[in-house]
């Protein structure tokens, strides 16, 4: 049996104006579709391809020319302001600025705690400062001190990570990731996507931007490859890995680097 979409994007055209009233085509026609109950898809390309205005895309954070976003079911487009929230809060979005999404006057312990209590979700005080820890643990953050810290004092890939572990407070159904491991090494970046493919197959979907293709394959089954706001490729991510058939999926794989054995 095939779990229903969660998020479904049909033929979406984005444009941004520029201050010269001259426009910009962010998307040109995109469509996807992704299923609920642990898929994961994902998006990958240069920048300036519009992987970005396609996760803002997702959760009604940017309006379309033509085309349409239904997440959960329900169409985004002239959605009352109500029901925007309601959806959105089924959602964890991950964006690609660490230095700006941290709340500043908070702690790391406070900033992860923080969506449960806008949302308004009944829970002891120490049972949502037990969640928020173990939510930090999840991406390998389990020092007091940097817990008390502010995010003033955390460098860019911890910052990230408390992203990660702030975007998972409420159990989100579906989790959008803007390149949440671009600041970690190696060996971190491995253990993050291991822990939101622990998250998949629990059943949380994921929609997972990156310009790196293999770690789109290492963190997602399926792969859409952009270019210039259009889709260029798309298929099961051993597919385009082992055989590309479009020639700038081919440039992405040839400008990874070698791999030591």
């Amino acid at each position: 049996m095939t779990a229903e979409a969660i998020l479904e994007i049909n033929e979406l055209t984005v444009e941004f104006k520029s201050r010269g009233a001259k426009s910009h085509t962010a998307l040109d026609g995109v469509s996807l579709s992704l299923a609920g109950g642990g898929a994961a898809l994902a998006i990958v390309g240069e920048s300036g391809s519009g992987k970005s205005t396609l996760l803002r895309s997702a959760i009604g954070l940017v309006p379309p020319k033509a085309g349409s976003v239904r997440l959960f079911g329900k169409e985004l487009d002239g959605a009352p302001a109500r029901e925007l929230t309601a959806l959105r809060r089924r959602c964890g979005y991950v964006p690609q600025d660490p230095y700006g999404a941290l709340p500043p006057g908070l702690s790391v312990i406070d900033a992860v705690m923080e969506p449960e209590i806008i949302a308004g979700v009944k829970r002891a005080k120490a049972e949502r400062r037990e969640l928020a820890k173990e939510l930090l643990a999840e991406f390998g953050l389990t020092d007091e001190r940097i817990f008390a810290s502010r995010a003033v004092g955390l460098s860019g890939g911890q910052r990230q990570r408390v992203e990660l572990a702030r975007a998972l407070m409420l159990g989100p159904e579906l989790l959008l990731c803007d390149e949440p491991t671009s600041m970690q090494d190696a060996s971190t970046r491995g253990e993050i996507i291991e822990a939101l493919r622990r998250r998949t197959d629990r059943g949380m979907s994921m929609l997972f931007v990156t310009h790196d293709l293999r770690l789109a394959a290492f963190a997602a089954e399926n792969i859409i490859v952009l270019k210039d706001g259009k889709i260029c490729e798309s298929g099961p991510s051993r597919e385009i890995m082992q055989t590309p058939r479009h020639s700038y999926t081919k440039a992405l794989i040839d400008a990874l680097p070698k791999l030591v054995r």
